[in-house]
This record gives structure tokens, C-alpha cells and sequence, in this order.
């Protein structure tokens, strides 16, 4: 089990991620990978390249990027880990870079990985992969795009 802790503003959420969750994640279909949201229940993928990986739990999103030629902009908060390569969202928030000392990465196919042209569905969350980028959205609009080349939140 990994624990690590979002910063959002004044408050700290801890999310606890169960890794080793036993038919935890659902995956079907040909060009969409999807699940169940079932609180306490877990779902992942990759992108087809590898360089993302996301982590859906209850109602967070989590996705992680290996190699990247941008930089995320300075904290402001302090963070003793890892920070700058990681975005975590609610199904109703804006996304926030997230500090962290573990990885939503998976090795290269460990994961199923969402195919160029797909879209998931978890919950309150859509992501699409294409060759530009991995681009994810909450039920309210608010998302972001990440790829190796650049970035957007809104």
C-alpha cells in the first residue's frame, strides 16, 4: 500500500492507493478501456508509448509523466519529494501538480494501455489518448493535457 498526500490550498486530502488490489480493474473492449467506479476500487492504464500512466481511485484521478521537455511551474508550497511530473484532480476540481514519493507510472506492458484514438471512462472522468497527448476531464470541465512536448491545465 502507498500513501501520499495531495496539497490543495490550506488542506492536505491523503489518498491511500491499494496497488495490489485483487480484480480491482475492470478492462474491456476494443479502443475503450473502462470500469466500474466502485468506491474502494482501483483502475490504471498507460499510454501506448508508456510515458504516462494514470491511477483512478473513489473520486480522484492521478496521472504521472516519465519524460517531458517543460517545466511545471514552481510550487507554492514547499514539497520534499517529488514534484512536477504529477497531476492529481477530484471529479469536481481543478487539477492540482501533485507532491509525491511514488509513481502512477507502470513499466511498459505491465498495463493495459489506452490505445491512440480511445477514450476511458471512471466515474466522473474521461480520458482521451492520441499521438499529441493524453488529454483528462472531470464532470465540471476542468482537466489537463500532458504530453512529452508541453502541458495544459484548465
Amino acid at each position: 500500500m502507498v500513501r501520499r498526500c495531495m496539497r490543495v490550498g490550506a488542506q492536505t486530502t491523503a489518498l491511500v492507493l491499494a496497488l495490489a488490489v485483487a480484480g480491482g480493474l475492470i478492462l474491456m473492449g476494443s479502443g475503450t478501456v473502462g470500469a466500474q467506479s466502485t468506491p474502494g476500487r482501483l483502475t490504471s492504464f498507460n499510454t501506448p508509448s508508456g510515458n504516462i500512466g494514470c491511477i483512478a481511485f473513489g473520486h480522484y484521478l492521478r496521472c504521472d509523466i516519465s519524460k517531458k521537455d517543460w517545466r511545471a511551474p514552481r510550487p507554492k508550497s514547499p514539497c520534499r519529494l517529488v514534484r512536477g511530473d504529477s497531476l492529481t484532480m477530484t471529479g469536481t476540481g481543478r487539477p492540482v501538480w501533485t507532491c509525491h514519493g511514488d509513481t502512477a507510472l507502470a513499466p511498459r506492458g505491465s498495463r493495459r494501455a489506452l490505445a491512440y484514438g480511445s477514450r476511458w471512462h471512471w466515474g466522473p472522468f474521461t480520458c482521451a489518448s492520441r499521438i499529441a497527448g493524453l488529454t483528462c476531464t472531470n464532470r465540471k470541465g476542468h482537466g489537463f493535457f500532458l504530453s512529452r512536448q508541453s502541458y495544459r491545465l484548465f
